[in-house]
C-alpha cells in the first residue's frame, strides 16, 4: 500500500530510504484507487515520539493493498514536551478537530508514559477517552497499543490492569488461539512479539468482559484481543511495531539510569532478546562504565551499534501480517458502507456482517 507525502513530515524521507513507497501528492492525485485516511494518536514520550511514528506509519506502508494511504499524526497537548518535540508536534501534527470534522476511516494509538497508579486519574485522561468516544462512532476500527488498551479497557469494560511484580521486558512466544479469525489470516500459528511494560489485563479478565483473546503467551499472557463485535476496536498488550533495536534503546536508557545513580544495581537485560555476544559486549561497557563514573572521568560511548549487531527482529513478518489484515477488513468495510448506507434494515457500521 503506498503512504501518501501529504505533507512535510520527515518521517515520510525516511521511510522512503528505507525502501517504501512514497508518492507525493502530485503522484497521488494521478491514480484513482481508493483512499484509506488513517489517524495516529501518538503519545510516546518525547525521546521515542519519532520512532513511534516512523514504526506505525512503516508497517502500514507495508500492506499489500493498493488503496492509497494518508496517515496523520496528531497528540494531546495535555502531555508535557520538551521545546524540540513541541516544535515538531506544531509543524508536522494536525489538530484532532480537524481530523474529526474531515473524518477518518481507522485510527491507531500509541502507548504512553504514566505516572500515577490509576489511569483514569493522569492528565491525557480525558482527552484520550474523548477521542476513542469519537472513534468509536466515526471509524471503522481503532488499533491500541500497550498502555492505550489498558485505558480502553478500563474506560469500556470496568477492568483495572494488575501491577506485575516486575517490567515484563523482552521477545515471548507467543500462539494464535483464534486462527480463524481474520485478523489471523496468514499468521504463524507460533511467533515471537516483543512486550514492554509494567501491568497487564488477563485472559480471564477479558473473557469475563465478552473479549475475544486472538493471541496468548504461557509466559506474558495476552498479546492480542478484539472487542465483543470482533473489529471495532485492537487491542494489543505487546508491541508489533518495535524495530529491532527498540528494546535496546530502552536497555540503554536503563543503563545510564543506574550510572547515574538513579538506580542501585545494573537492569536486568530484556528477556530471550540480547544474544550471548551482545550481552558480552554490556557486561564490558558496564565495567568500564562503572570504573569511570566512580573515577569522576567521562563516561565511554555506549555501544549501542555493537550490540544491535548481535539482535534480531524475529516478530517484523508477523506484526506487517496483522496490521496488513486490518488494514483490508477497513478497506472492506468502508467500501461496504458505501454501498449499504441506505439499504434498509441493516448497519453499515456493523464490523460483524463481515465476519
Amino acid at each position: 500500500m503506498p503512504l501518501v507525502a501529504h505533507n512535510d513530515l520527515p518521517t515520510f524521507d525516511r521511510l522512503r530510504k528505507r525502501g517504501h513507497n512514497i508518492l507525493t501528492l502530485e503522484e497521488a492525485r494521478q491514480q484513482d484507487s481508493r483512499e484509506l485516511h488513517i489517524g495516529l494518536l501518538n503519545m510516546m514520550p518525547d525521546a521515542a515520539l519519532t520512532a513511534t511514528e516512523q514504526q506505525f506509519m512503516g508497517l502500514v506502508g507495508s500492506s499489500d493493498l493498493s488503496s492509497r494511504l494518508y496517515v496523520y499524526p496528531f497528540s494531546i497537548p495535555e502531555l508535557n514536551r520538551g521545546a524540540q518535540t513541541g516544535e515538531h508536534i506544531e509543524k508536522y501534527y494536525f489538530e484532532f478537530e480537524n481530523l474529526a470534522e474531515c473524518g477518518l476511516d481507522a485510527l491507531i494509538i500509541t502507548g504512553a508514559n504514566v505516572v500515577t497508579p490509576l489511569l483514569d486519574q493522569e492528565p491525557i485522561w480525558m482527552p484520550l477517552i474523548a477521542v476513542a468516544d469519537w472513534a468509536e462512532k466515526h471509524c471503522a476500527s481503532t488499533l491500541c497499543s500497550c498502555l492505550a488498551s489498558h485505558a480502553l479497557i478500563k474506560h469500556s469494560y470496568q477492568i483495572d490492569r494488575r501491577h506485575l511484580p516486575s517490567k515484563q521486558w523482552g521477545v515471548y512466544s507467543h500462539e494464535v488461539v483464534r486462527p480463524e479469525h481474520p485478523l489471523m489470516n496468514g499468521v504463524e500459528t507460533r511467533f515471537a512479539a516483543p512486550h514492554s511494560r509494567w501491568n497487564e489485563v488477563t485472559r480471564s479478565q477479558l473473557e469475563q468482559a465478552g473479549l475475544t483473546v486472538l493471541v496468548d503467551s504461557a509466559e506474558v499472557g495476552v498479546h492480542m484481543a478484539v472487542s465483543p463485535d470482533q473489529f471495532r476496536t485492537v487491542y494489543t498488550q505487546g508491541h508489533p511495531e518495535y524495530d529491532a533495536n527498540s528494546l535496546l534503546k530502552e536497555y540503554k536508557r536503563e543503563v545510564f539510569r543506574f550510572l547515574n545513580g538513579e538506580l542501585e544495581s545494573a537492569p536486568p537485560y530484556p528477556e530471550n532478546y540480547l544474544s550471548a555476544q551482545a550481552i558480552e559486549v554490556a557486561d564490558r561497557y558496564i565495567e568500564a562504565a562503572s570504573g569511570a563514573s566512580n573515577s569522576s572521568e567521562p563516561l565511554p560511548d555506549f555501544p549501542e551499534s555493537g550490540m544491535v549487531a548481535h539482535t534480531t527482529n524475529a516478530w517484523r513478518d508477523t506484526g506487517k501480517a496483522i496490521v496488513s489484515n486490518w488494514l483490508n477488513l477497513i478497506h472492506e468495510v468502508t467500501n461496504l458502507d458505501r454501498r449499504l448506507q441506505y439499504a434498509p434494515g441493516v448497519d453499515p457500521k456493523d464490523p460483524l456482517r463481515l465476519l
